[in-house]
């Protein structure tokens, strides 16, 4: 059976913010019940303030907060795997829930995009510019879409990460933190106790 593109992908983001409001409210009753660290990060990032009369603004809030973890997952880590993208996740997430990087999705991932140094390389370099990969597009999507719904859970495996740059590089604040992690071509640090620095 054939469907309007634009039907069928409307019905997607109305699926999928449903979902979202739906995993936000399971997300705060499950860290009231079990006090995970994970779960009232992905409440933050969703939970963004918007006027009560406006419904379509907490629409288009969901669906650009998805945008923005879906670029983060294909961007920075595409080649790398689910496992990859996960790790890319848990970052974004962490540097949420640190307070000092954003209170959102977008705005973790696209802090200092105005000029080089930026947090996420992809936001300052051009990339954004370049055509996607369909096939790897899609499958970031469906998997930003998934840890946004907690199908799909982060398990920290980055170790509480914050920071992360690809194996070949040594950029000038990686000493001054904690390395938690390597996974695929990307190396995962932490903040070391009492210091956070934003890099």
């Amino acid at each position: 059976m054939h469907t309007n593109d634009a039907t069928s992908r409307s019905d997607r983001v109305l699926v999928v913010a449903m979902a979202i409001v739906l995993a936000t409210a399971s997300a705060a009753v499950g860290s009231a019940m079990n006090n995970r660290a994970i779960a009232p990060v992905i409440a933050k990032a969703v939970a963004a303030p918007a006027p009560a009369s406006d419904p379509d603004l907490v629409l288009t809030q969901l669906v650009a907060e998805h945008r923005c973890l879906t670029e983060a997952l294909y961007y920075e880590a595409r080649g790398e795997g689910r496992i990859g993208e996960q790790a890319v996740a848990e970052v974004v997430f962490h540097r949420m829930n640190a307070g000092n990087f954003g209170h959102s999705i977008c705005a973790v991932v696209y802090e200092g995009s105005g000029h080089p140094g930026c947090q996420f390389s992809f936001t300052c370099n051009g990339d954004l510019n370049r055509p996607r990969e369909e096939p790897a597009w899609k499958k970031s999507e469906q998997l930003a879409a998934q840890i946004l719904t907690r199908e799909v859970a982060l398990r920290n495996a980055t170790g509480g990460a914050t920071h992360y740059h690809a194996a070949w590089m040594t950029p000038f604040w990686a000493p001054s933190l904690k390395k938690t992690a390597q996974i695929g071509n990307h190396i995962f640090y932490r903040a070391n106790a009492g210091h956070i620095r934003d890099s």
